[in-house]
């Protein structure tokens, strides 16, 4: 995995180009690994900042580093260990396995809070790779162990937190969303997971139905939807033997410039919370973010932040007031019609572009940009949706830009 000394100057030197043009530009007999390494550092500038710093990093195919967890995720499932360890493990932070070792981000961003960690792969390369870039990172309390999850699982010793990330592809790289089809199939596996571990952390795709993986993977006492920038990334279950029949869900939006949006709830609050619905917008409307929209807390925000539905299905919201420290986004209403030939008409000889976003609508977004004409972009926001008295609508809105975070 030891890069040479011509092999850094080279990629120092063209890290920057495209790989496609370096492919054409030169002929060495090492251009396919210097090509890999070079397109992996590219993506590692913006996914994977810290790690990019440092140019011993070894980098592994393209899919396994497109389907591994970024830094900004892989830190905040670091930030949970201590909230997760803190009942069960008052002496301190033991074990750790990660199951489904991979490229080893989540693994090595988690190990440090840990006495001792031992890293499974199965892929002999992967593993290669990953006790290379360990030793670059000094993660020296580290075991690397090549072999299949449940093997290992059966052999070791208890651990305080295992954590798996179980691959979403079958074997001919067609990608798979139930928890059965994934490798490890964690329905073979909860029993003995759960005798091993205090507490066991699973990653999934943010495509996976909550309400269904909570009941077929069981013992869930969390779960956590994890967005980055308004962008669904990623699902953490939170398995232990002492969960109660209802998790604590987490809608978490974390921000690329810093920061984070969090609201907490269950779903039996989420059930008993009983709302009003506008007659109309207000003087300001909300859009949830990403994760409270994916995780169903569509009538909790509208309670916690003093805010009337416009919709049972339409999950925008309105007041009068302005609200701050909304997880989500903020707009000024300029005005709002139903949509008929003259309103449109109105509306478009004034405006000519515009940010589009249907909600509960019979139309989607290109069928109104073909019927306005309306450019993307702009200053200008249309919500086309729908009012509680059923009127189909278009909002006009402006952003407000400067919500305060609580």
């Amino acid at each position: 995995m030891q890069l040479s000394l011509s092999q850094k100057e080279f990629i120092r030197t063209y890290g920057q180009m495209d790989v496609r043009e370096l492919a054409l530009r030169f002929s060495r007999d090492d251009m396919a690994l210097l090509l890999s390494q070079i397109a992996g550092r590219q993506m590692a500038r913006l996914k994977i900042p810290s790690w990019y710093e440092r140019e011993d990093i070894f980098y592994p195919a393209h899919l396994s580093l497109e389907q591994a967890s970024s830094e900004l995720t892989a830190r905040y499932k670091a930030s949970l260990v201590p909230e997760i360890m803190e009942t069960s493990s008052p002496g301190g932070c033991e074990r750790f396995a990660d199951l489904t070792g991979g490229m080893g981000i989540d693994f090595a961003f988690m190990s440090p809070d840990f006495r001792e960690a031992d890293y499974v792969e199965q892929n002999e390369e992967l593993c290669g790779i990953a006790e290379h870039n360990f030793g670059v990172l000094q993660l020296h309390h580290v075991r690397v162990h090549c072999t299949g999850a449940a093997q290992f699982l059966q052999k070791a010793d208890p651990y305080d937190l295992i954590y798996l990330d179980p691959a979403r592809r079958d074997r001919a790289g067609r990608k798979v969303v139930r928890i059965e089809d994934c490798t490890p199939d964690l329905t073979e596996m909860n029993r003995l997971l759960l005798e091993k571990a205090g507490h066991v952390m699973v990653k999934y795709s943010p495509i996976l139905d909550i309400a269904l993986a909570v009941k077929t993977l069981g013992h869930v006492s969390e779960v956590q939807v994890v967005s980055v920038d308004n962008e669904c990334k990623e699902l953490l279950f939170l398995l232990s033997k002492t969960a109660g029949e209802a998790p604590q869900y987490v809608a978490v939006n974390l921000k690329r410039s810093g920061g984070e949006e969090r609201f907490s709830f269950t779903m039996a609050q989420e059930q008993q919370t009983e709302i009003s619905f506008a007659d109309a917008p207000g003087h300001y409307l909300y859009e949830p973010n990403a994760s409270i929209l994916k995780a169903g807390a569509f009538k909790g925000v509208a309670q916690s932040y003093n805010l009337q539905k416009l919709h049972i299905n339409s999950h925008l919201y309105t007041s009068n007031e302005r609200v701050t420290g909304f997880p989500g986004r903020a707009f000024e209403v300029v005005s709002f019609f139903v949509p008929n030939r003259q309103h449109s008409k109105t509306f478009t000889r004034e405006t000519k572009k515009a940010n589009i976003a249907v909600r509960n609508f019979p139309m989607t977004v290109a069928e109104i940009r073909r019927r306005t004409g309306l450019a993307e972009g702009g200053d200008t926001y249309l919500f086309a949706t729908t009012l509680s008295d059923e009127r189909k609508v278009w909002i006009i809105c402006r952003k407000v830009s400067d919500i305060a975070l609580c």
